[in-house]
């Protein structure tokens, strides 16, 4: 079906057949998942160095919920204004950073960001980034917070030191709270749509490598033919990849129950 009609055909299963041999939706799949894991591995790693930074009792900081609060920040900014900031930041040949790599001698002329792939998948990764870290580290210090006292008085007495504790105590007892980012962050990365589809020529330009499957399932529904039929097998297939990739890290991260002897 393309557009809106007053009668309809029965077409059975032709949209999923045409879903699993479209090289454009693997395509937007690859891009979604490499996106998202150059914002989600540096987003969980530098959260939880902040959070057992921040809540360690030993170092005491001063200004931790202000330092809190200005993480959390960008998480509250609207997409359309940060993709607008972030477009004008990296203009060609004008745009400020630009203006200052070529200062500081990194750039003998102006870069077109807009015009490369990997710099724009970097780009779109550190945006998520830096609008998403903010709650990772919230949540991250809420679950160590949770920790019992008692079990690092214990390990102190026994010895340990307090790396030893960071890695034996707090690593291990924040697991379900990582197992839960992964899977959320997933979910939210298979869903991206604003940014790349703002930054970029609303196709996830150049050469369609920022094209998420959420900006594809846009495209095939409300530009062009407007095959919203499509377009609804579009989204099925997110849902099903999505929920695989779910029950695949819930089997990998699920602990194991001890054996009878």
């Amino acid at each position: 079906m393309k557009g809106l009609k007053t009668s309809f055909n029965l077409v059975g299963l032709v949209n999923f057949k045409k879903l699993v041999a479209d090289p454009y939706f693997w395509g937007a799949v690859k891009n979604t998942f490499i996106i998202w894991g150059l914002n989600f591995a540096p987003q969980l790693g530098i959260a939880l160095i902040l959070a057992i930074w921040l809540t360690d009792v030993k170092l005491n900081l001063h200004g931790k919920n202000l330092f809190r609060a200005l993480f959390y920040l960008p998480n509250l900014l609207m997409a359309t204004s940060v993709a607008i900031l972030f477009k004008s930041l990296f203009a060609y040949p004008i745009g400020p950073v630009n203006q200052f790599l070529m200062k500081i001698g990194v750039l003998t002329q102006a870069f077109q960001f807009d015009r490369s792939p990997w710099a724009m998948r970097l780009i779109v990764a550190f945006i998520q980034w830096w609008m998403w870290c903010g709650q990772t580290l919230i949540l991250l210090m809420a679950a160590i917070t949770s920790i019992s006292p008692s079990l690092y008085e214990a390990a102190v007495i026994d010895g340990a030191n307090e790396w030893q504790c960071t890695w034996h105590i707090t690593i291990p007892q924040l697991r379900p709270m990582m197992f839960y980012l992964l899977i959320t962050s997933m979910v939210g990365g298979m869903q991206m749509f604003d940014i790349p589809f703002l930054i970029t020529g609303m196709h996830g330009e150049p050469d369609y490598k920022i094209r998420t499957t959420a900006v594809y399932m846009y495209n095939t529904a409300f530009q062009g033919k407007n095959n919203y039929s499509y377009a609804a097998a579009i989204s099925i297939g997110m849902f099903i990849i999505t929920i695989i990739l779910a029950w695949v890290i819930n089997q990998l991260t699920k602990e194991k129950a001890p054996k009878k002897h």
